[in-house]
C-alpha cells in the first residue's frame, strides 16, 4: 500500500513538471504571436517610437529654462523622468489587446486547442516586454543626441533601464485585471488613464518636489513613480544604489503577488 503510495505521488509530480513545461512553452509561443502581430501592424509601436522623441522635446524645450536655467542642466532631470513616464504608459496597452482579444473572441477559439489555458494571457504579458524595451532604449538615444551624458556610465544606465522594465511588467498586471473584467476596450484605457496620469505628473518626474506647495509633497513623496525615478536617477546620474531602487522592486513584488493571482482568477473565470 506504501509503494503505490509513493507510486502516486511521484506519477502526480510528473504530471505537474509535465504541465508546467508545457504551459511554459505554449506561453512562449503566445508571446511570439504577439510578437507578430506587431510586425504586421507596425503602427502599434507608435506609442513606444513617437511619444519618447515627442515628450523629451517637448518638456525639455518648455521647462528647461524654467526649472535649471538652461536644456543642458535639465536633461538629468528631465530624461529618468520621462522614461519612466512613457515606459509605464505603455504598459497600459496591455489591458486594451487583452479586452480587445477577448471581445473579438480570439480566447474562445484558444480554449479549442490542445495549450494551456494560461497560455495567452502570460504570453500577451512576455511580448510587452518588447514594447518597454524599445521605448526605453528610444529615450535615452533622444536624451544623448539632446546632450545628455549619464556619468553613471553605461552599465549602470542598463541596469536603470531593467529596473524600469521589471517595474512597468509589474505593473501591467495591474492594466491585465482591468482588460479581464472591463466590459470594453475603451473602459479599459479610460480606467487606466484615470489612475496612472495623477500618479506620474504628481511626483517628481518633472520638476522637483521642493517646487511645490506643502500640501502637495507629502503625496509626492511616498508616489511610488517618485521613488522609481529617483532610482533611475541615481542610477544613471551618479552611478548609485539607493533605498529608492529597494523600494521600486519591493513594490514590483507586491504589485505581482496581489494583481496576477487575481488577474489569473478572474481570466480562467472569464475564458
Amino acid at each position: 500500500m506504501k509503494s503505490t503510495s509513493v507510486q502516486q505521488v511521484a506519477v502526480q509530480q510528473l504530471r505537474n513538471k509535465t504541465s508546467f513545461r508545457k504551459s511554459v512553452r505554449n506561453s512562449l509561443t503566445m508571446a511570439y504571436r504577439g510578437l507578430l502581430k506587431i510586425r504586421r501592424t507596425p503602427e502599434q509601436l507608435f506609442d513606444v517610437t513617437f511619444q519618447p522623441i515627442i515628450f523629451t522635446l517637448m518638456f525639455t524645450y518648455i521647462f528647461g529654462g524654467a526649472i535649471s536655467g538652461n536644456v543642458h542642466n535639465y536633461l538629468p532631470v528631465i530624461i529618468p523622468g520621462i522614461l519612466v513616464q512613457t515606459v509605464i504608459t505603455t504598459s497600459i496597452v496591455t489591458g486594451v489587446q487583452l479586452r480587445e482579444d477577448m471581445d473579438k473572441g480570439v480566447f474562445d477559439r484558444f480554449k479549442s486547442l490542445p495549450i494551456a489555458r494560461i497560455a495567452p494571457l502570460a504570453g500577451a504579458l512576455l511580448a510587452d516586454t518588447i514594447r518597454y524595451t524599445i521605448a526605453t532604449v528610444l529615450t535615452f538615444t533622444m536624451g544623448y543626441i539632446m546632450g545628455y551624458r549619464p556619468e553613471g556610465g553605461i552599465g549602470y544606465v542598463a541596469i536603470a533601464g531593467l529596473l524600469v522594465i521589471v517595474c512597468s511588467w509589474a505593473i501591467s498586471w495591474i492594466f491585465a485585471f482591468f482588460g479581464v473584467i472591463s466590459r470594453t476596450a475603451s473602459s479599459v484605457q479610460g480606467i487606466s488613464m484615470l489612475v496612472l496620469f495623477p500618479l506620474t505628473f504628481l511626483s517628481n518626474a518633472f520638476v522637483p518636489a521642493e517646487t511645490m506647495p506643502n500640501w502637495l509633497q507629502w503625496f509626492v513623496n511616498i508616489n511610488p513613480i517618485s521613488h522609481l525615478v529617483t532610482a533611475v536617477r541615481e542610477l544613471t546620474n551618479s552611478g548609485t544604489i539607493g533605498w529608492d531602487l529597494s523600494i521600486s522592486l519591493i513594490g514590483a513584488v507586491v504589485i505581482v503577488a496581489i494583481f496576477a493571482p487575481i488577474t489569473v482568477r478572474a481570466y480562467m473565470r472569464r475564458t
